[in-house]
């Protein structure tokens, strides 16, 4: 299944998407939890009623319960956290030759992570952002994934059932604050916690399961062969895929658990793909070509995001007006 969360009088709503409309969930059936958060931890329930639904609107029910020209928000609006990780090798081993650093051996050892602005999370739509945002700003093609059920030092085997659905993950960054901070061996606070853009749906694993292909040798969890993209003004600048991820989520869940407990509606960010950033892209352009050109976002500019089977997500950045 597919969800939204929409405004409507302000409210936010949770939307039910069939075939790319959205359908008013709690007009349908008021008893439904009211946020996607509670939706996802109370799946026993919910889930059931939701996929009577889609039979129901399959046989030409519900016409009347269409939203309309939505405002679509981020589909977990208000996390309880959100950590970003570092799983997918080809965009560590490139970026860190572009420095002229050799593969660093931890990368091996376990998943690593950090915390983000989990009060700046944003959907589709415009971003704004400050003029020291847009030195050096960059995009990051990513998928995140939502936890649904509470748990702590949850084993790698078994974190898969944690997971409530997955959605496409832009994680706007400022590099030249980025870079000043983490001189420091602190960050990337400041270069990241003004916007992470999330959607536009979030895709439960069952959407998802003609996807599934086997992990990487010696990793364990579910992964899936989602081709990602990314465009600036409808140039493709980005191409990977979901299944090259090094470490799998569940890995992932089970280095983020331990010693501590995850929450339904904790939000965690696979980290960026191959290709994934400008970062990236121009660090391999100047080390093969000296007359190479740097590319940063500018205000103004459109990035589209698409992952298989979890949509397209849209933003536009602007500079905030004072």
């Amino acid at each position: 299944m597919k969800f939204v969360t929409f405004l409507d009088n302000n409210l936010e709503k949770i939307g039910l998407v069939d075939q790319a409309t959205i359908y008013d969930l709690e007009k349908i059936n008021p008893n439904l939890p009211k946020t996607l958060t509670e939706l996802l931890a109370d799946d026993d329930f919910s889930f059931p009623i939701c996929q009577q639904i889609i039979h129901e609107i399959n046989r030409g029910l519900y016409k009347n319960k269409i939203v309309t020209e939505p405002q679509i928000l981020a589909p977990i609006p208000h996390p309880s956290s959100f950590r970003d990780a570092y799983a997918f090798r080809q965009h560590v081993e490139t970026s860190r030759m572009n420095r002229g650093l050799p593969m660093i051996e931890e990368f091996d050892q376990f998943p690593v992570f950090y915390f983000s602005n989990h009060q700046a999370i944003q959907g589709p739509g415009k971003i704004f952002a400050m003029e020291k945002h847009f030195n050096r700003m960059d995009f990051e093609l990513e998928v995140a994934i939502v936890i649904k059920k509470e748990g702590m030092n949850i084993n790698a085997e078994n974190a898969d059932e944690y997971i409530g659905g997955f959605m496409i993950l832009n994680d706007l960054s400022a590099r030249e604050l980025q870079m000043e901070e983490m001189k420091l061996n602190l960050g990337p606070a400041k270069g990241k916690d003004f916007a992470s853009m999330f959607g536009p749906y979030l895709v439960t694993p069952k959407e998802l399961e003609t996807y599934k292909v086997e992990p990487k040798a010696g990793h364990i969890g579910n992964c899936y062969d989602l081709e990602m993209t990314c465009s600036v003004n409808g140039t493709e600048v980005s191409k990977g895929n979901f299944k090259d991820m090094h470490w799998t989520f569940a890995e992932i869940i089970e280095r983020v658990s331990y010693g501590v407990k995850l929450f339904p509606g904790d939000i965690i960010g696979s980290g960026t793909v191959g290709t994934g950033c400008f970062l990236e892209l121009n660090g391999t352009g100047k080390r093969e070509k000296s007359t190479y050109e740097e590319q940063w976002l500018q205000p103004e500019d459109i990035v589209e995001m698409s992952v298989t089977g979890l949509g397209k997500l849209i933003n536009s950045v602007h500079l905030y007006q004072h």
